[in-house]
């Protein structure tokens, strides 16, 4: 009598007239994925985030739903809401059923259709901006990293020159010589204009980073031996760089989108602020700051949702990017 061989001994009982069960693998989206659905942090951030673009855009849909617009002045329309210095007769801000976010003070306009518009405008400047910096910053990094030489050095100290600029003193230098070169200072700017040369300006300061972070990784990544491989089987630089490269780049890529959105989010709304970015009657995030700072010591409600809706996403998007990090990088363990 023969023993059974280990293998044979090894293998799960399977119950007669079954077939046996197969081993199913994962591939790489699926196990970040699950990696991802295991953290609560990163679930719930996504969950806010989503949140804040919808009513971005559905700011339209919400003011019909909601009845009310955000530029038209129901303080100074209407008698009793507005007492003789402008402040909002009803307590706290003047929040109440009709007004669930209360009245801006002075002009009486409705502070939750501003912030709706207000969060649309800067979402979308800051969202095209990040677009146009991250497809710059892979086309100059993945380029110099992988080509090297005079192409990779003359690349990278025009990206040490653009470094060396301040970023936010250069915002608040370069945003208005750009106007003036489009209009005449006697002449008011378009709010078209405004946002074209705001996304332009952040997007001309903004790419450096991530392209100094994709160079080094496509300088290490190129010496790797599937990158020889192609090229000995010889794959012309554009379907090594796009076939074998930037797969292997997404995680950087990723992580980097989540954490300048929002960095790009507060410096528009900066630029708001100081009054060189979008200005009346466009409702703007930055600009509802400006305000709330001239009447937060009579009026602290207006410019408290603003605040906190900004706190509450820069602190989603910054957690929703760490969680992307932890899910592509399954070595990473909190």
């Amino acid at each position: 009598m023969t023993s059974p061989s280990p293998a044979a001994a090894a293998a799960p009982a399977t119950e007669p007239g079954t077939a046996p069960s197969e081993l199913v693998g994962r591939s790489p989206g699926q196990l970040m994925r699950r990696r991802f659905r295991r953290d609560r942090a990163g679930v719930v951030s996504a969950f806010v985030v989503v949140f804040f673009f919808l009513v971005a855009v559905c700011a339209p849909l919400i003011s019909m739903v909601y009845g009310k617009d955000p530029t038209t002045t129901y303080g100074l329309n209407e008698t009793g809401l507005l007492n003789q210095f402008g402040y909002p007769v009803q307590a706290n801000g003047g929040i109440s059923g009709r007004f669930w976010f209360g009245l801006e003070p002075t002009l009486g306009r409705d502070v939750l259709t501003q912030l709706a518009y207000g969060i649309r405008t800067s979402l979308l400047i800051a969202a095209a901006a990040t677009a146009l910096c991250v497809v710059t910053g892979v086309l100059v990094g993945v380029t110099a990293g992988y080509l090297g030489g005079r192409t990779d050095y003359f690349m990278g100290r025009f990206i040490d020159l653009l470094l060396a600029f301040p970023q936010q003193l250069s915002f608040v230098a370069f945003t208005p010589v750009v106007y003036a070169l489009f209009v005449s200072p006697e002449k008011e700017t378009p709010t078209y204009l405004r946002v074209l040369t705001l996304i332009l300006v952040l997007w001309a300061l903004g790419w450096m980073g991530l392209a100094r972070l994709l160079r080094g990784q496509v300088l290490s990544l190129r010496e790797r031996e599937f990158v020889e491989a192609a090229k000995v089987t010889g794959a012309s630089p554009w379907r090594i760089i796009t076939r074998e490269l930037l797969p292997n780049l997404w995680t950087p890529i990723l992580v980097q989108s989540t954490l300048m959105l929002p960095a790009l989010v507060t410096s528009e709304a900066g630029l708001s602020f100081i009054g060189v970015g979008v200005v009346e009657p466009t409702p703007d995030w930055g600009r509802m700051f400006a305000n709330g700072a001239k009447y937060y010591e009579s009026d602290f409600t207006y410019i408290f949702f603003p605040g906190l809706a900004m706190i509450i996403f820069v602190v989603a998007f910054n957690l929703l990017g760490d969680s992307v990090r932890d899910a592509f990088d399954p070595r990473t363990r909190r």
